[in-house]
């Protein structure tokens, strides 16, 4: 099915909340494309799409507790400390005890995560242009405020 069109098939009543036409589907859909591409692309680097989340918390903040950079990015203990493991076994970042709370470890980025600033945008920004191609700034912008809308309404 070209899912260019799929709003433009006459539907029977109920049909537009079905997969293939649903919504839903179609958001799951283009998640699991863009985590596929994305994937791809981060690869020979070492790095998944979640490795680059962490990246973008700590080029914003480095220091991060780890409690910090799970609540940016929503996520429980346990699947962050997997992460940030392979992040370090990896050589992007290191792990370092607070001096004022040893209580609290805080994820400092290495010289090698800091360069990945210099490399992965412009991968970001090339899978957003090839994602969003014939898509108007307008319209992308319209979609996001929805995509924000959707979200504020199931939390």
């Amino acid at each position: 099915m070209n899912y260019a069109s799929i709003d433009s098939v006459l539907l029977a009543p109920g049909q537009e909340l079905r997969a293939p036409h649903s919504t839903g589907y179609r958001i799951k859909l283009l998640s699991q494309l863009l985590y596929r591409k994305f994937s791809d692309r981060l690869e020979p680097f070492g790095l998944t799409p979640f490795h680059w989340l962490v990246l973008c918390c700590l080029w914003q903040e480095d220091g991060l507790p780890t409690s910090g950079i799970g609540e940016k990015l929503q996520q429980v203990g346990g699947t962050l400390t997997g992460v940030l493991d392979r992040m370090e076994e990896r050589g992007f970042v290191r792990r370092a005890r607070d001096p004022a709370d040893r209580r609290i470890c805080r994820i400092w980025l290495t010289d090698s995560g800091k360069d990945l600033e210099n490399v992965l945008p412009q991968i970001v920004a090339d899978l957003h242009d090839e994602t969003w191609a014939g898509v108007s700034a307008q319209e992308r912008e319209q979609f996001s405020q929805l995509l924000n809308q959707a979200i504020a309404n199931l939390t």
